[in-house]
């Protein structure tokens, strides 16, 4: 295979002229390309008059070796196709299914491939199926009451089923996991641009329907789903797990159990410090949702007369205050929508979403503050759950139930919002105006308002005055850590903490790469039941 870097075509290219200039770069005429697969896309915006697309390519043709040294270019090389492979199983006999705590990313992939390879798992999600889950949130966005079991946290597809969908990870990935996934993901009805795009996205509206079609594989393959099935305890001898317990008071047997519960599930991170499973409190980020129109975002990275041809931009900002904490945007979401992503009674949480097309009026992303233990301090590992609690629990009171919004400006000036200027809300739950300076710890109040203030120096109006903020962005990452060793278990043999709930992993990829290592090291052990 001949792989091609650096190929540069101008931004409103056609299809055909990706094939005319790799055959040109290669000095064969177009006919002598057997096969041509784009590795990867990414856009050069930097100059706005001269903005350009990028792509690595891999191309087929007869006699490769003698084409490419032909070429006489440092973009062209041969490379030898390498493709994800699930290991051989092991000796060991699994007496049961494995159990998998947990549907979200980590849980679900790591059940698909077990599925496939014939360990038919069991997977227990405390929350409900997509389809009834959806209903359930759009209720409680209409104003209807919380479900604490089924709502943007918990349910078929975890926490991710509801955003932006993004697929980008830093993961390194020698084992090619990113690249399965990415492939699952588009044989389950995801755009095959995934593959290839630099900052590949499903939206909430494609995604829903991808977890259910997993899923129905997965109940093909053998395996079981089970919704309403929330596990409040582990059963553990002389330090091995044997089972877990519903809270209907129902005991499964297991061997191994797969703990991928998300980082939103407070009440089995209480459990298992109850039952001293190793973990520690970890660094996060909190802190507000701000809103600006998408086309001012798309003039700020395309320039006036491109904004309309390339679709909803994006942007990432990140800053190191003067105080030392970092500031950083986080789950940019163009053209979407905040939304109210409680999970529990009397405290408010919020998001940020988009459909596939990312049509909405508004662009949206988190501006967080980094906290760490010293934050936090206690003796428990649950202390950054609490720091959590405390922020949501203010959130709930400032807007009476409704999610606190608040114009940057006002921000700034430690007053309450009395209407909105340019910049029309779009939001998924009720909200009212609140002073979110009575929110967050005076400690992040500066570093906040001055991460804002510089990004304006890259996005033209970020820190424009009637941007809308809401609170509390709190769920950006797990606040705990569940130790594991070099096999992925606990110290209680058969555990493995999995994903993002867990500590080790930042987004719907890297969560449902990390299941795939999990699923691969219970193979390694264990023969396949069938």
């Amino acid at each position: 295979m001949i792989r091609i870097s650096q190929l540069r075509l101008p931004m409103n290219h056609g299809e055909t002229e990706i094939q005319n200039k790799a055959a040109k770069i290669l000095r064969i005429p177009v006919e002598e390309v057997d096969e041509l697969q784009i590795v990867r896309q990414s856009l050069d915006a930097r100059r706005k008059s001269d903005i350009f697309y990028t792509y690595t390519v891999d191309v087929r043709t007869k006699r490769e070796a003698q084409t490419a040294r032909r070429a006489k270019s440092t973009q062209v090389s041969l490379i030898r196709e390498e493709s994800y492979r699930f290991p051989e199983p092991g000796e060991k006999v699994l007496e049961g299914p494995p159990v998998i705590v947990g549907s979200g990313p980590a849980g679900l992939f790591c059940g698909l491939m077990l599925a496939k390879a014939g360990y038919c798992p069991l997977i227990l999600e405390r929350g409900e199926d997509v389809d009834s889950r959806k209903g359930k949130v759009e209720a409680f966005w209409a104003g209807g009451v919380l479900d604490p079991e089924s709502n943007v946290q918990f349910g078929e597809g975890g926490a991710g089923t509801f955003s932006d969908g993004k697929l980008n990870t830093l993961v390194k990935d020698p084992a090619m996991r990113n690249r399965e996934v990415l492939r699952l993901l588009t044989e389950y009805g995801a755009d095959k641009e995934i593959l290839y795009v630099q900052k590949p996205h499903i939206g909430t509206d494609v995604l829903s329907q991808v977890v259910k079609r997993i899923r129905l594989d997965i109940l093909k393959m053998g395996g079981q789903v089970r919704f309403g099935a929330h596990v409040t305890d582990l059963v553990i001898r002389e330090n091995r797990i044997t089972g877990v317990e519903l809270e209907s008071g129902e005991r499964i047997r297991a061997q191994a159990v797969v703990l991928a519960v998300g980082h939103s599930a407070r009440d089995t991170f209480s459990m298992l410090w109850d039952r001293q499973i190793p973990m520690a409190a970890k660094s996060f980020a909190v802190g507000l949702r701000i809103q600006h129109p998408q086309e001012m975002i798309n003039v700020s990275q395309y320039g006036e007369e491109n904004a309309r041809l390339l679709g909803p931009a994006s942007y990432k900002a990140a800053w190191q205050s003067s105080e030392g904490r970092g500031v950083y945007t986080f789950c940019m979401c163009p053209g979407g929508y905040v939304v109210n992503a409680s999970s529990e009674t009397g405290r408010l949480a919020v998001n940020g979403m988009s459909n596939h097309d990312r049509g909405g009026e508004n662009a949206n992303s988190a501006v967080i503050v980094t906290v760490t233990p010293e934050d936090f301090p206690g003796d428990s590992p649950l202390s950054g759950v609490e720091f959590q609690r405390r922020l949501e629990a203010q959130a709930y009171r400032l807007g009476d139930g409704a999610v606190p919004v608040q114009l940057y400006g006002d921000f700034k000036a430690d007053v309450c919002s009395g209407g909105f200027g340019g910049v029309i809300p779009q939001m998924k739950g009720r909200y009212g105006f609140a002073n979110l300076r009575r929110l967050l710890p005076e400690s992040l109040h500066g570093p906040l308002a001055e991460g804002i203030d510089q990004f304006e120096h890259r996005i033209r109006g970020f820190a424009r005055p009637d941007s809308i903020l809401a609170g509390v962005e709190s769920r950006t990452s797990s606040p705990v850590r569940i130790h594991r060793d070099e096999s992925l278990q606990s110290q209680v043999r058969g555990l493995y903490p999995c994903g993002e709930g867990a500590g080790y992993a930042g987004g719907i990829t890297s969560a449902a790469m990390d299941g795939l290592r999990v699923a691969e090291e219970i193979a390694r052990t264990y023969r396949a039941m069938r």
